[in-house]
Order: C-alpha cells, then structure tokens, then sequence
C-alpha cells in the first residue's frame, strides 16, 4: 500500500509532520516522497500546483487519490485503514469523544496561541519594531494553554488523551517539538517534559523527525527566557 502512496513535505513545517507521523504509526513507512525547500517556493511548483492549486504542503496522494489537507490526510488515513497499525481513533464511544476532543482542541489552540500569536509575531516583527507588551500578552497567553495541557497530562499520567498514543498525540507533540526547538524550557512543565521524552523516543516521531533540525540552529529562540 505505501508504494501506491506520495507526499510532498517541508521540513519542520508541523502541517506536514502530522501526518507524517500518522503515515509512521499506521504502518506506511517508505512511501513516495519529495521533500521540498519553501525559501525557493518549491510549494508552488508544477507537479504541487497540478494536485493542490493553493500551492501548499502537505500534498498527498494515495493511488488517485487526492488529499491535501494535514488534518484531512491524518483522518482519511485514520478512516481509510483502520485496521492498519495503531488505531488512532478509538471505537468506544467515550474514548473516541476524549480523542477528538484533544485532537481539535490542539489545532486550534496551540496553533493559534503558540505558532500565529507568539512565533510568528517574532518572525514578521522587526527587532526594533517589537512591542514588550505585546510580547507579555502573547507569551502570557501562551503560558496559560500550556498550563493546560500540562494538567491534562497531570490528570493522563500518560498520553494527551489517556494511557494509549492516538490521534491526539499526532496532532499536539509536533507544536510541543518546535516550541522546545524555540526555547522551550520544558522543566517548567514536568508532566510534559515525561510526555515529551517518551514521545520524541517512538519509531514515528524518530523516523519523521525534521532532518534540517539535527543540522540546524533555530533561527531565532523566543521562548527561551520567557516561558
């Protein structure tokens, strides 16, 4: 099945991780794939524009396939092949309700609190033009959704959304990831700092870890100090 199966991805961007690690966890290892560089807007290419005319990634195909999405790759493959590797989705009724409830609860708030709010205020704001108080808003607002997710796990001992990896995990481990590659100082937070080593030590992650991050500094750290 993975050979009928093609990715196009960027290294480090979380919406392609997801469903990277989803491809891992359900068995797909050693897909098609195609790495491409977004300084040379390699995204707006032919051969992506051609299957995904916003010109983004992740683009994906199965057979004929086509899904573009990160979400709605990590859920097709959810759905499509259920009984394939870890089931990320659980059937019971009220475990399934506890995952999907973290898994949205995760894209919207660690998205918009962590990436748009406080990452990408540093990435689009000069030095000189950054306002401290603005900074203490968004990094307290930050602070506040991590609180959160760290008595979450308080409460799991174990996973985002219970003792078993799910959905959940694929979808909130990757914004925990880069947020330490940003500074993160995860002492701070010692259930998450258990989650983080437990997760970042499983084949998924291991095999879907951004290659540039194991050769690269970040850019820039705007956690560091702060949260």
């Amino acid at each position: 099945m993975a050979e009928n199966m093609f990715l196009f991805w960027g290294s480090g961007s979380i919406p392609c991780w997801k469903p990277m690690i989803v491809l891992e966890e359900k068995g797909f290892g050693g897909y098609k794939n195609k790495l491409i560089t977004f300084s040379n807007k390699e995204q707006k290419g032919e051969d992506i524009l051609k299957l995904n005319p916003r010109g983004q990634v992740p683009t994906f195909k199965d057979g004929d396939i086509v899904v573009n999405e990160s979400n709605a790759i990590c859920e097709y493959l959810e759905c499509t092949y259920t009984d394939k590797g870890t089931q990320l989705i659980p059937t019971d009724k009220a475990k399934r309700a506890r995952v999907l409830q973290r898994m949205h609860e995760a894209a919207a708030n660690m998205q918009q609190k962590l990436v748009l709010d406080l990452l990408y205020y540093f990435f689009q704001t000069k030095e000189e033009d950054r306002k401290e108080e603005e900074v203490a808003k968004k990094v307290e607002a930050a602070k506040e959704e991590l609180d959160r997710w760290e008595a979450y796990l308080g409460e799991t001992k174990a996973f985002v959304a219970g003792p078993d990896f799910s959905m959940a995990d694929g979808w909130f481990y990757p914004f925990i990831a880069q947020s330490v590659r940003m500074g993160l100082e995860l002492e701070k937070f010692p259930n998450m700092k258990a989650y983080y080593d437990k997760v970042t030590a499983r084949p998924s992650v291991q095999k879907s870890w951004p290659p540039h991050w194991k050769e690269e500094p970040p850019i820039i750290s705007p956690f560091k100090g702060r949260i």
